[in-house]
């Protein structure tokens, strides 16, 4: 089964974000193999806002607990994260 996270982030927290990414992206590495795509929303300026992660054969217990070891939750980066099930058409 495939699994979105939808992840938000804070208002004013994108000095946050860039400072935990390098630990962030050491961490997607982690489980890329189970990983359809991964990457940051951005909002009308071009700036990171949120991130969107699409899993693949990990159960949503394994993803809640990855998603709670992910640095960018750990520093308390997201004001919401939300995960779905999803299904990859294209």
């Amino acid at each position: 089964m495939q699994y979105a996270a939808i992840c938000i982030d804070k208002e004013n927290s994108e000095n946050l974000r860039l400072e935990n990414r390098t630990d962030h992206i050491a961490h997607l590495k982690t489980v890329k193999d189970n990983m359809l795509l991964a990457g940051p929303f951005l909002n009308e300026a071009g700036r990171m806002c949120g991130s969107l992660l699409v899993f693949n054969d990990l159960s949503l217990e394994e993803i809640n607990n990855w998603l709670e070891q992910d640095p960018y939750s750990k520093a308390g980066l997201f004001q919401s994260v939300e995960v779905k099930p999803f299904k990859r058409v294209i």
